[in-house]
């Protein structure tokens, strides 16, 4: 038995789609049969062979579908419940942070559609531990992009060091940032957004921001310190320049959040130090953290803004990434 899938055949080359055999579950893993995959830029990783991806790969690892079939051992799922597979692709269980909870650190962690093969398919297997149930009142194209750009942006703001009616700052209203607005709004922060120009206001407005900030008009540290100055500010956008600025606009022991970037972000000890600020990071998080997102997402009517490609346009949809407004989900199964 075949199926199609979008593989990446060599580094930096054209998503080709193909006939591959069906995967049978191994012990320990399941079968989804796929319904939709969220393009995300994380797909960049296989695309371009990074991370030691072993070519061919499939990619894709924001997927929901169904349980279409389990391995021996596997005791958490069954056949027809609706699922869905991130970033996080399974842990060992036995490491030194396995074993103190902390699942993320897992020294032998797998990124799906990287370590295997991904949701770029009609079908894909992972391990069990990697799953996560979607919710009744989210459809398989609504749930796809939470699995990543959600799950980032909710299980950042709810860990950052801000309480209900503090400032939190959302930089960039993009593919992350727009769904970040709306977590940040709905657990009861004062939201502010904060993007080049004027053209994402209306609609950052729309999903919840209280305030906006143009950060081509002027010094948007100083625009977030006249405004009281934030309790944190999330930056969803890889702009070291402007995430610099942005420290000045925190207010006492506020925080910096990174989600992406390989340029350096320019700060003192004097300005940590002084106030005791924190710069830090966050990844993801694992199947655990991706039910939470698509609860409260259900629970407070949070949805990402999307548009639909079939399966054999993913080289089409890819190259539309950068114009998109704002996920791109493949629909994966014949219609």
């Amino acid at each position: 038995m075949t199926m199609r899938a979008a593989q990446v055949q060599q580094p930096g080359g054209p998503f080709v789609v193909t006939d591959v055999a069906i995967p049978e579950p191994a012990p320990g893993q399941i079968r989804v049969k796929v319904y939709a995959c969220g393009i995300c830029g994380g797909d960049a990783i296989p695309r371009n062979a990074l991370f030691g991806t072993v070519l061919p790969r499939t990619p894709g690892h924001e997927i929901a579908g169904v349980v279409d079939a389990v391995g021996e051992g596997v005791t958490l799922w069954t056949v027809g419940e609706k699922v869905g597979v991130g970033w996080s692709g399974g842990v060992d269980f036995t490491c030194e942070f396995c074993r103190r909870g902390d699942f993320t650190n897992c020294v032998q962690h797998t990124i799906v559609g990287t370590s295997y093969d991904g949701g770029y398919a009609e079908y894909m297997v992972a391990p069990q531990d990697a799953v996560a149930r979607i919710p009744e009142g989210l459809s398989f194209e609504e749930a796809a992009p939470l699995m990543c750009g959600g799950i980032t942006a909710f299980n950042a703001l709810r860990h950052a060091k801000a309480g209900p009616g503090d400032l939190v700052a959302i930089q960039g209203v993009g593919g992350v940032g727009h769904l970040a607005i709306q977590f940040a709004d709905k657990m009861g922060f004062r939201t502010v957004a904060i993007n080049r120009g004027r053209d994402k206001e209306e609609l950052a407005r729309r999903l919840g921001a209280d305030d906006y900030i143009d950060s081509t008009e002027g010094d948007a540290g100083e625009a977030l310190k006249a405004l009281g100055g934030a309790a944190a500010v999330l930056a969803t956008v890889s702009r070291a320049e402007l995430q610099s600025d942005l420290i000045k606009g925190l207010r006492p022991n506020g925080q910096l959040i990174v989600l992406e970037g390989s340029d350096p972000i320019q700060v003192t000890g004097h300005d940590l130090a002084d106030t005791r600020l924190t710069v830090s990071g966050w990844y993801s998080g694992v199947a655990q953290d991706s039910e939470d997102t698509l609860n409260f997402a259900v629970l407070k009517n949070i949805r990402p803004i999307i548009e639909t490609y079939p399966l054999e346009e993913a080289e089409a949809a890819w190259q539309h990434q950068p114009k998109a407004n704002l996920r791109i989900v493949l629909q994966t199964q014949p219609s």
